[in-house]
């Protein structure tokens, strides 16, 4: 498969890989296929037939019995002393593993190569073919072109690795996955500079090729090799050969960064999805083809593309991500954080085990201020009500704060931490951190505020999540602000006053300031806020940046006056505060308006009791009628008095009412 003079070497010193058995009992030519059943090329009738799937191998019993130990059980055993029909249906190999055993038996060379010593280890172990029935037996000979071949080359290694696949638990019980993981891992970890042998390399290509279709990349004696040289070879092996891999190379002491990558390169393999946005679906069944495109796909993946197979496809899918997320180093930029987001998308989708989606959130949370915003958007696949998993950044975000708290406290893990970067990777810890974090939470809440079911108490709860110093400037936070009160018109003039606390008048922008008093959608106490706010600032900064005279060092005083201050604003500010203070006059016009009509009833009212007073007045008065109009007026009279020294507030219809008291009917008594 591939060849090199260093590892051909080794072959030819053990026969050229030919391995034959030193006795038979049957001369032979050779075994002929005809249709699906094998034939000894010889005069002996054959006495026994072997079965193994649909394939059938007509043989001798001698050759067989003279080096197997199964088989002598198979027959000696038997109660019948004529068998001549055994069925192997659970022969590690297959059919292919026992026809070369069965050449082996018969002293037929054998070629020995990396695609197919792992199968025949296993078949000579089902066998029993020890050195108990022949010195140099299958099981001596494979055993010992796998230590002395096999191990000693990495292209070799890889390959046996990959067919053992197809031998569980064979493979694991021989120790062979075991021994290829680490021959794999020692060489990943050797010096590039001393490396010789062939590798694959990275392709120049994304999509994924397939494995024989590899152009070799011998390195030459001015070629550096580069640290990732590895990454293509191993990306090949089934998920749980890789994760062996990985587990043997970390014990070995490789840098973090490099697994990482290693990681990353095996996940935009097997899940495309990483990578392309498009190919996740909402419903989380739809699994790329890409991953089918090229030879030696997913194993336990059932062939055919029905829809019976999406759920055994979305298990296997499953179980990469876990086990990713297991073996993804625990140091910080080990991987990108866009790689953690994609991940946790796909973790999401799938119903990963919770604590591992909690582990993946944590690691999030420690480089969070390197995301971005389309990485953010994941949709919520728990049946909730919202289009996106708002809840889920929710938890990033306090993972991200209780991370920077503990890091602040103890600058001896910061500084460690610092210590290693990876390709320029720069550090979270650092003063920016959290206002690159805010603009983040900023433009997800713009995002997420379109979705009308979207509730108000979720929208707070994440903007007021960061402290008011992340802030510097919260036009961010009034667009994500604005975009949702466009998005809901229905809320409440309370409501509308609560949302806008989370924003603070005194950090927006000029730009921001003139949308501010011209949005219909803000209460106006808001919109004053924001230009009582903006004149503050304005007049501040103009008393900082205007001198008298450019050599002089003194500054000019405070403006002098409201008309110097407006001279110094600009046109469209000034525009939008005309257009405020008019809105304000306007309501104080007919608040007046609203006071005159008000007294002018009352003194209407007071007409009308006047004119009713006159038309009941009678002509004849007697003396009880004088004696109560006297006690009237002394009442009125003290009643003024009193009133006079509460304060001077009495109307001029009251006066008037006075003067005028109300005439009292004859008593007929």
């Amino acid at each position: 498969m591939w060849e090199s003079e260093t590892e051909s070497a080794r072959g030819r010193e053990l026969g050229n890989a030919f391995f034959t058995s030193s006795k038979h009992g049957v001369n032979t030519d050779g075994f002929q296929l005809k249709g699906q059943s094998w034939y000894v090329a010889t005069d002996m009738p054959s006495d026994l037939l072997v079965q193994v799937g649909d394939v059938n191998f007509h043989l001798h019993k001698y050759p067989l019995l003279s080096r197997s130990g199964k088989m002598n059980r198979f027959i000696y055993d038997s109660k019948d002393p004529d068998l001549k029909k055994i069925a192997l249906e659970d022969l590690p190999g297959g059919h292919e593993a026992l026809e070369l055993a069965a050449k082996f038996c018969y002293g037929i060379a054998v070629d020995l190569t990396a695609e197919n010593i792992s199968s025949l280890r296993c078949a000579a172990e089902y066998l029993e073919m020890t050195e108990d029935f022949e010195e140099g037996n299958l099981i001596f000979k494979t055993e010992a072109f796998l230590s002395y071949v096999v191990l000693s080359s990495w292209r070799d290694s890889i390959v046996v690795l990959k067919s053992c696949e197809k031998l569980s638990p064979w493979a694991e019980n021989l120790q062979i996955a075991r021994r290829c993981s680490e021959s794999i891992a020692w060489k990943a970890c050797a010096n590039p500079k001393g490396i010789k042998w062939p590798y694959t390399g990275k392709p120049s290509n994304v999509s994924s090729p397939k494995w024989n279709d590899l152009k070799d990349s011998s390195p030459s004696r001015n070629q550096l090799v580069p640290p990732d040289w590895w990454f293509e070879d191993v990306s090949i092996l089934r998920i749980d050969h890789f994760v062996r891999v990985i587990t043997a190379i970390k014990a070995k002491g490789m840098r973090f960064e490099l697994i990482g990558a290693a990681i990353m390169h095996y996940a935009a393999k097997w899940l495309p999805c990483l990578i392309t946005d498009s190919e996740v679906q909402a419903d989380g069944m739809s699994m790329s083809s890409r991953s089918n495109s090229w030879k030696g796909a997913f194993h336990m993946i059932v062939a055919g593309t029905k829809d019976d197979d999406l759920s055994i496809q979305a298990k296997d899918h499953r179980m990469i991500v876990e086990s990713l997320i297991s073996i993804i180093p625990p140091q910080k930029d080990s991987v990108s954080c866009s790689f953690l987001l994609r991940l946790l998308r796909n973790a999401n989708m799938l119903k990963v085990a919770p604590a591992l989606l909690t582990e993946l959130e944590k690691r999030v949370g420690m480089q969070f201020e390197q995301a971005t915003m389309p990485d953010l958007l994941i949709p919520s696949y728990n049946k909730s009500e919202t289009l996106y998993d708002v809840d889920l950044v929710q938890r990033l975000l306090e993972h991200f704060l209780m991370q920077e708290q503990t890091d602040g406290s103890s600058p001896s893990r910061r500084s460690f931490s610092d210590k290693h970067k990876y390709e320029g990777t720069q550090r979270g810890n650092n003063p920016n951190a959290k206002a690159r974090v805010a603009r983040l939470v900023d433009s997800y809440l713009t995002e997420v505020s379109r979705d009308r079911n979207l509730s108000m108490t979720k929208f707070q709860v994440l903007a007021e999540a960061l402290p008011e110093s992340a802030r510097t400037c919260d036009d961010g936070l009034y667009r994500a602000i604005d975009s949702y009160l466009k998005a809901h018109p229905t809320l409440s003039e309370h409501e509308r006053k609560r949302l806008c606390r989370v924003m603070d008048c005194q950090k927006l922008s000029i730009d921001a300031c003139m949308h501010a008093a011209q949005n219909e959608r803000l209460p106006l106490r808001v919109v004053v806020q924001v230009l009582f706010s903006e004149q503050v600032k304005i007049s501040n900064a103009l008393a900082n940046t205007t001198l008298k005279d450019p050599t002089e060092t003194q500054y000019q005083p405070l403006i002098p006056n409201r008309k110097t201050l407006l001279e110094g604003t600009p046109q469209s500010f000034q525009e939008g505060w005309a257009a405020a203070k008019k809105d304000i006059n306007t309501v104080k016009f007919e608040l007046e308006s609203v006071k005159s009509k008000y007294v002018q009833l009352q003194k209407e009212l007071e007409d009308l009791q006047r004119q009713f007073d006159k038309m009941s007045k009678p002509k004849h008065t007697s003396a009880w009628s004088s004696g109560w109009k006297k006690l009237s007026r002394f009442a009125k009279m003290a009643t003024l008095e009193n009133h006079d020294v509460v304060g001077p507030q009495i109307s001029t219809a009251d006066e008037h009412a006075e003067k005028t008291p109300r005439r009292w009917r004859n008593s007929i008594s």
